[in-house]
């Protein structure tokens, strides 16, 4: 594989290198860090395409820090859970985290789930571009025209709507809360921003949904906010 910086995160050192020596016979490069604090001090120094990461750790557990990554970064993150676990396995799943890997781990298995993920982000960037046109499972824009269409159908959107989409969709997976929306596409500080924001994500979902209720596309994350599902 090309030379991709992976940041495995695990209070337990004896984890940490068994990984790093497994990654490494694969030409890649390893990064360590003891907790979510480190891993987060570690994203802001250096350029990381993938993470693997610990459920349970003092400090920062990987649940919390997976959370804060989100609303920054669209970083594949693997998590690395006990059986015991599947609870938090879950929770890690619904704040972001891409797949997971069950201790204890086979090398292969955990090798295989890394090139699965790399190759997706950095191939594919998690969006299928076409020159200036984002495919996500049948819903495509054209970020020249600003023409939207769901599975060859156009849809008409308003400019405040088309904007919102565009954010979402050139960001897949990626949780942005309302204030972050209000703010980036009203151009203005997002007080007072929720009722706003809600009524024209509903808006774009009556357009773009089948079964509006039921969205398969604008996803709501509860407490935080919206994405677009990759």
């Amino acid at each position: 594989m090309n030379s991709y910086n992976v940041l495995v995160v695990d209070d337990e050192k004896e984890i940490r290198e068994a990984i790093e020596i497994y990654l490494a016979n694969e030409g890649l490069r390893v990064i360590q860090a003891a907790d979510g604090i480190e891993a987060i001090e570690v994203l802001e120094e250096e350029e990381i395409h993938l993470i693997i990461m610990d459920i349970m750790m003092p400090n920062l557990d990987g649940i919390m820090t997976t959370f804060r990554i989100r609303k920054e970064r669209n970083i594949p993150i693997i998590m690395l859970s006990a059986k015991s676990e599947d609870t938090d396995k879950i929770l890690g799943l619904q704040v972001g985290a891409d797949d997971y890997v069950t201790k204890p781990f086979n090398p292969l298995e955990l090798i295989a789930r890394v090139k699965s993920q790399l190759r997706r982000y950095m191939t594919l960037g998690t969006v299928q571009q076409n020159d200036k046109v984002i495919d996500l499972n049948g819903l495509q824009m054209n970020l020249e025209t600003k023409e939207v269409t769901v599975h060859g159908e156009s849809v008409r959107l308003t400019p405040l709507e088309l904007k919102i989409l565009e954010l979402l969709m050139k960001h897949p997976g990626r949780v942005f809360s309302i204030q972050d929306i209000y703010e980036k596409v009203w151009k203005e500080p997002g007080i007072n921003a929720e009722n706003t924001v809600a009524v024209h994500i509903r808006k774009i979902r009556e357009k773009i949904e089948i079964d509006p209720k039921n969205p398969r596309y604008v996803k709501v994350v509860w407490g935080i906010g919206y994405k677009i599902e990759r």
